[in-house]
């Protein structure tokens, strides 16, 4: 079993972030599916557990619940949802490579997702129809992330050409205002969560190519947030050491201020009643400190 798990961190190590992306959210969904078949079998509710990692639009839970910001875009409500999402995904993150780089790509992906889930918080907030849908509002999947990458390639080579079937060649770009389009006139159509956060990655995709275009890259350097969080452990931590140092000094200065004390108490007794008057503690603690 340990050789089989040592192979597939070989292979996954090895794969393009592309390809690592696509089998993480692949992994979380079969991950996710075989715990709801073991809550099936067994008879147990996981939906409270399964909720803390979608992102709700209710600002009191997103509170409590931060982290959904990332993990939402890695959970699917059905092989459907993970296909589609995967193939947009597996399409778009191709011509991606091929203009910019790995870490563009990903950055793309965290960030385009990020600005779907606050866009989606936004309007179920403060658009007066969402309003009264917000207590119970969840948002999932990949999708605007993908839409983040899709939009970000059509903007950085618009005239690059697809082959589609009965339609033949056919710009990038329109391809992205296409989908943006379908996105917003299927908003009163249901899922409208799942609509405006795919707004949210598109709108973000632009931005991001229209910077880089710039002169501007506002990619996360996720190995440089990696150093500055272990950085910040290893300075909580000396600092937790300088605290501790300085308290002990503190108290060892106190103690032998008051040790001296008791000292100057003894001395003064036997100047006045000679060292015969001095009790069995106060001749040890004289003995003690004359060891000092």
């Amino acid at each position: 079993m340990n050789s089989i798990l040592k192979d597939l961190k070989v292979k996954f190590s090895n794969q393009t972030i592309l390809n690592k992306l696509i089998y993480f959210n692949i992994g979380i969904f079969l991950l996710l599916s075989i715990i709801n078949v073991l809550s099936f079998m067994f008879e147990l509710n996981i939906n409270k557990l399964l909720n803390r990692f979608y992102l709700p639009a209710n600002l009191n839970t997103i509170i409590n619940q931060p982290w959904s910001f990332l993990t939402y875009m890695f959970i699917h409500n059905g092989v459907l949802h993970l296909l589609f999402n995967m193939l947009w995904l597996h399409f778009g993150g191709k011509l991606f490579l091929q203009h910019l780089s790995s870490k563009q790509l990903l950055s793309t992906y965290i960030t385009g997702g990020l600005f779907g889930g606050l866009l989606f918080i936004i309007a179920f907030n403060y658009l007066p129809v969402f309003q009264p849908l917000s207590y119970a509002a969840y948002a999932m999947g990949a999708s605007a992330s993908v839409f983040a990458i899709i939009v970000a390639i059509a903007t950085h080579i618009p005239h690059h050409t697809i082959p589609i079937p009965f339609i033949g060649f056919t710009k990038l770009k329109y391809i992205a205002i296409f989908m943006v389009t379908l996105d917003i006139l299927s908003i009163p159509q249901g899922n409208a969560g799942g609509h405006i956060a795919h707004l949210g990655g598109a709108v973000f995709g632009y931005i991001y190519i229209m910077q880089v275009k710039r002169g501007r890259d506002l990619s996360i350097n996720f190995k440089y947030l990696k150093n500055i969080f272990f950085n910040t452990i290893k300075i909580n931590k000396n600092n937790k050491k300088k605290h501790r140092r300085v308290k002990s000094d503190y108290e060892f200065n106190f103690q032998q201020a008051n040790t001296q004390k008791e000292i100057d108490k003894i001395l003064d007794k036997i100047a006045n009643s000679g060292y015969e008057s001095l009790s069995k503690e106060e001749k040890a603690n004289l003995f003690k400190a004359s060891k000092k």
